[in-house]
């Protein structure tokens, strides 16, 4: 399957220039949320499209982007999934956010169940300054450093967990919603997995 590959702006958390550059660079298609637009421009970042019921974003950035505004009719959803569905619409299949999650934790939390439900038909990862959260409903492999935190969250139960490349692996675990004993692990090596036959789960990754 061929990879078409987005970056989402959102107008959450800030993160670097530099690293919105860099993630800006890796995209074929940049898309931003409301007042994502702003934060954009700010870094000198300019979106292909801005999307969204665009109450937050700056009358300047509107004028700036007057041909690059996308008209969704729907008021019935945020602008994240706005975006998401356009996203899939457009034939998109990997795609990083940013400022979507850490600045209103109702937001964040909201958020990432919302990327969860997503999983399904994207290849999602929120990036932040040092850090990633991969919600995933299906296995996976990571490339990382050494001797950094990662953190597995299940949202519903998932069965068979098999965890590789981390201090503390598990083979074929049962994880329910709500469990502890998973979180603040360590990376040994430059990759590790996460295996599972069922449910869903967000992948803490640091940086």
């Amino acid at each position: 399957m061929q990879i078409y590959r987005a970056l989402l702006i959102g107008n959450g958390e800030e993160v670097t220039a530099r690293l919105l550059k860099s993630l800006a660079r890796q995209a074929g298609y940049i898309l931003a949320a409301d007042g994502g637009a702003d934060k954009a421009l700010r870094a000198n970042v300019t979106p292909h499209g801005v999307i969204g019921d665009l109450d937050s974003v700056s009358a300047r950035t509107k004028e700036l982007l007057q041909h690059n505004i996308l008209h969704v009719l729907t008021q019935e959803n945020t602008d994240l999934e706005k975006a998401l569905l356009w996203l899939i619409q457009h034939k998109f299949t990997h795609i990083t956010l940013v400022g979507f999650v850490g600045d209103r934790w109702d937001f964040s939390v909201g958020n990432l169940l919302v990327l969860a439900k997503y999983a399904k038909k994207l290849n999602l990862c929120v990036a932040g300054n040092n850090w990633r959260i991969y919600p995933l409903v299906r296995s996976a492999k990571f490339d990382c450093k050494k001797n950094k935190r990662v953190s597995i969250i299940p949202l519903k139960t998932c069965k068979n967990v098999t965890l590789t490349g981390l201090k503390y692996p598990l083979k074929n675990e049962r994880l329910t919603a709500g469990i502890t004993r998973t979180l603040s692990n360590q990376t040994t090596s430059t990759q590790f997995s996460v295996s599972f036959t069922h449910g869903s789960l967000l992948v803490y990754q640091e940086t």
